[in-house]
Parts: C-alpha cells; structure tokens; sequence
C-alpha cells in the first residue's frame, strides 16, 4: 500500500471558503510539508495544477534537496505543453532527483482556464490531442535508452526526428498517473496509463471504473494499477472527528457554496459532475457513504470527499478501497503540516505497509521516542 501526500501550492487553511486561518502558498510552507512527508514515511506527494496554484514543476524541483526518498506526482497538461518539451523536462527531473518523478496526466479543467492558456478545443479533442501528446511523450523517452530519435505524425501534433538525449533514470520512463471519468477518459487510460486515479466516490462506484478500465487495459495487452484521491479528517474518536468535519465548514456561508456550485457546472468534466453529483450543494446530505463525507466539494473543485472518522474507522474504510484493487492512496488535510502528522501518528500503524525504518532503508531507530519525564531514559539491555 502506497501512501501519499499533498503539497498545497494554492495555499492552505483551517477553514474552507474564508480567509479565517489562511496560511499563504510560501516555499517555506511547501517544504516544510514535504520534509514532514519524507521523515513520516509517506511514499510521495501530489502536486497540483492549474492557474490557481504556483507551478508544479519550479515547485517539485526545488524540494528535490530537501528530501531525501520522497516521490514527486508532477502534472503535464497536454495541448498547453509541448509534448517534446514535457519528456526533456521529466528526464531532467528524473536524473537529478534520482528516480523519483511520477507523472500526472492532466486533460481536463475549466474551459475558461484552458481558454486563457490558448486551448481551445472540445471536451473529446483535448483527449485526442493527450493521446497524441503520450505518443510523441512516450516514443521519444522509450528511445532515448538506446539513443534513437522517435517519430509521430497525428491529426493534431507531429514530431519528426524526436529526441531526448540524456534518457531518465526510469526505464522506459517515469510512470503515468491519470484520472478521468469520461468514456473518452477510459479509453485513454486503457491505452497509455500505468496507474489510473480516482477521486473518492462510494465503493460501489469506484469498482465500476476500476472494472471498466482493467478490462480495457486487458483488451491491449497491458496491465493497469489503480489509485485515489481523498481528504482525510482522523482524531482520536468518531465524534471528534465529525465535529471536525462540521468545523471545517463552519465559516461557509450558503452564497459562497451557490457560487462554487455554479462554476463547477460551467466545466465539461465528467469527474467534476460526479462529485457535484453526491452532494447537490446541501448540507444536510454530505456523508454519502459510510464515513465518506463530501463537505469539502461543497466549495473545493475536484477530489471534494474526505475519510471521517478515529483511527480504527478510517483504516478499515481504506482497506475496503484497497480489496477492491487500490494499491494507491493520496490523501490531504486542513492544515497540511499539521495534518500530515497526524494521520501518520494514527493510521499508519494500522495499514498493511512498510514501517518507516524500512521505508528510510535504516535499522530499527535509536534512542528515546517523545518527550522524556525528568530526562529519564533507559536504554534496553542488547540481546546477545
């Protein structure tokens, strides 16, 4: 089981929909957040993208020397980025921070957004234009082992010649995460992704995509793993972790979740509808499944539903996601320094995965754990 993390570049908050407790998007904030993650154990962090937040890649690059083990799932964005530029980019990151790029395929958004940064295309072109991207991304990155250029003529991009010269460190290439909803989603996903993402919708719903898309893979020849997105709310008890729930919305007021609501409904996301979909804006309906709680979509777009509950719950909640084939989960909580601790402190001891000595590559940790009363502290006698 793969835990990971999330590095909040659009800034961070105790409170959703205000400025109340708002922490600015600093470098100082981020690496804090990452070197937290990488000391906790975590596998790696999502980076997100879009204009709302500082750019994933300038990001993800300068924590590469603050962490020592941590992954770093870094977004391209097909029909905004050049495709050719995009696999120099990730061999470059790939080289210098070891082998620890993972990369997100991002397709969709907000028309608006994607119209400011000069795409304008329908819904199913933009996924025709990433599947040509991949093409060129994958072809020239593939070659760049055996020092070979790569070419690739489609309806929308071509490359002729394509080349990387120094290849990652990865073979044949950093591994391609994506998350989509739509039949065109599917399709792609089945041809070119090594591990599929979902936001965190009912498990019921979840085994379908996964159903889906695995015998997609299948018809190719290919195998897929499978990942989600989630929020987590964990404390020491249920009730005080549903009274963290209410908390964290506590300062959202009706108009700002009308207005959130709206713009949510002018994207062409198929993912985003659905998460819309669980809540309908109201209140009074957020627990959508067992512990499953989708308060925070009430303002946030995309991954918009957080695991509730104490240790114990929230655990066996994820290792019903993981029966159904999820091997990945990245997950994020208000605020995220803090956060990060706490869910390691509690879930981890819980969950079928690596201690973090044996994620750190070290023996068992020396010396005392927390804070010593009256500096007392007995070392055990060795076994011999």
């Amino acid at each position: 089981m793969n835990i990971f993390w999330f590095i909040p570049t659009h800034g961070d908050s105790r409170y959703l929909g205000t400025q109340k407790g708002a922490r600015a998007a600093s470098f100082d904030y981020f690496r804090q957040i990452a070197v937290a993650a990488d000391t906790l154990g975590y596998d790696g962090v999502l980076l997100p993208t879009g204009r709302s937040c500082e750019d994933a890649w300038v990001v993800a690059s300068a924590l590469i020397g603050a962490t020592q083990r941590l992954k770093f799932l870094v977004a391209v964005r097909p029909g905004v980025a050049s495709p050719a530029l995009a696999a120099r980019q990730a061999s470059t990151f790939d080289r210098l921070s070891g082998g620890r790029l993972l990369i997100n395929v991002v397709t969709g958004g907000a028309p608006g957004e994607l119209e400011g940064d000069g795409l304008f295309v329908s819904h199913d072109e933009r996924y025709e234009i990433t599947d040509e991207f991949l093409h060129i991304w994958r072809g020239q990155l593939t070659a760049s082992h055996e020092r070979k250029t790569s070419d690739f003529i489609g309806k929308h991009l071509k490359s002729t010649a394509g080349r990387v010269i120094y290849p990652p460190v990865q073979k044949p290439y950093p591994p391609l995460y994506f998350g989509g909803s739509s039949e065109a989603a599917h399709v792609l996903a089945g041809e070119h992704i090594d591990k599929y993402l979902t936001w965190g919708e009912p498990p019921a719903a979840v085994a379908e995509k996964i159903s889906d898309i695995r015998s997609r893979a299948a018809a190719r020849g290919r195998e897929i793993t499978f990942g989600i997105r989630l929020h987590v709310i964990v404390r020491e008890t249920n009730e005080e972790a549903w009274a963290e729930a209410d908390r964290l919305i506590s300062h959202l007021d009706d108009e700002t979740i009308a207005r959130a609501q709206a713009n949510f409904a002018k994207m062409d996301s198929e993912g985003q509808r659905r998460m819309s979909a669980l809540h309908g804006g109201r209140r009074d309906k957020l627990e959508v499944s067992p512990n499953l709680w989708a308060g925070v979509g009430l303002v946030r777009g995309g991954a918009g539903t957080a695991l509730v509950g104490d240790p114990e719950t929230v655990a066996a909640r994820i290792n019903e996601y993981a029966e159904l084939g999820i091997d990945t989960f990245i997950f994020s909580g208000y605020p995220h320094l803090e956060e990060s601790y706490r869910f390691a402190e509690l879930v981890f001891p819980l969950l079928p995965r690596k201690t973090r000595e044996q994620i750190a590559g070290t023996g068992p940790l020396s010396g005392p754990f927390g804070e010593l009363i009256a500096n007392e502290y007995e070392p055990q006698a060795s076994q011999s």
